[in-house]
């Protein structure tokens, strides 16, 4: 008899066994094979949309020449028109070197227009005409994006010289010393905007004193 209730109860051990088998094996998720190339994908999919834009080249030729035209405010003797020309050397990227000469012609000074007396100064000597050799540096070089597929290259640059102006029926020693933008339309061609103050004596009516001429101009600029 006892070797029945072994029987039975070996018997009924094996089956609950085989049972949780069962369920244990029911239970466990399928394992799907996932390559080594899909587990490395990232989740999060970027879906960057990249510019393209046709930028402008600078020419490698280091000479420049510039026409230019603007305004000229001659110290007590108004605001008038100013033009000439700039011929510049490209020395490296942001460093150059100019050469400039330019007339104006001044007007009526202050003291005539009150006293309405005889003229200071003959037409001839109210001619102005200034050359200066100036030094030039490229403070802040980078890109305009003028649209998203067009940009061109631009710069800061500041720049001082010395010279000589003629004004009054005198060659008078002239310090000048400015700010100027430059835009590169095409690789041999640049739009500039300058700001320049022009600093030499006047004598004219009595004690000699420095006078400052502030000018603006815009100019076109060719490489060759």
């Amino acid at each position: 008899m006892e070797d029945g209730i072994r029987s039975l109860l070996l018997t009924s051990v094996t089956g609950m066994m085989l049972v949780l088998g069962s369920l244990a094996v029911a239970a466990e998720p399928e394992n799907e094979s996932v390559s080594e190339e899909e587990q490395l994908k990232p989740v999060i999919q970027p879906e960057v949309d990249r510019r393209e834009f046709k930028e402008s080249r600078i020419d490698t030729e280091n000479f420049e020449i510039t026409g230019f035209a603007g305004m000229m405010a001659i110290e007590d003797f108004g605001t008038n028109l100013v033009y000439g020309g700039r011929l510049g050397y490209h020395i490296t990227e942001r460093l150059f070197a100019e050469g400039t000469l330019a007339r104006s012609k001044g007007g009526d000074t202050s003291y005539e227009v009150i006293t309405g007396g005889a003229p200071l100064l003959t037409d001839q000597e109210r001619q102005l005409t200034y050359y200066n050799a100036s030094l030039g540096y490229s403070i802040l070089p980078g890109e305009a994006f003028v649209t998203r597929k067009l940009t061109y290259n631009n710069d800061l640059f500041i720049i001082g010289g010395l010279g000589s102006t003629t004004f009054a029926g005198a060659d008078r020693f002239s310090i000048s010393y400015g700010l100027g933008y430059r835009i590169f339309l095409k690789d041999f061609m640049a739009l500039r905007v300058d700001f320049r103050d022009h600093m030499f004596s006047m004598d004219l009516i009595g004690e000699s004193k420095l006078t400052h001429n502030p000018e603006v101009s815009l100019g076109l600029g060719v490489f060759f």
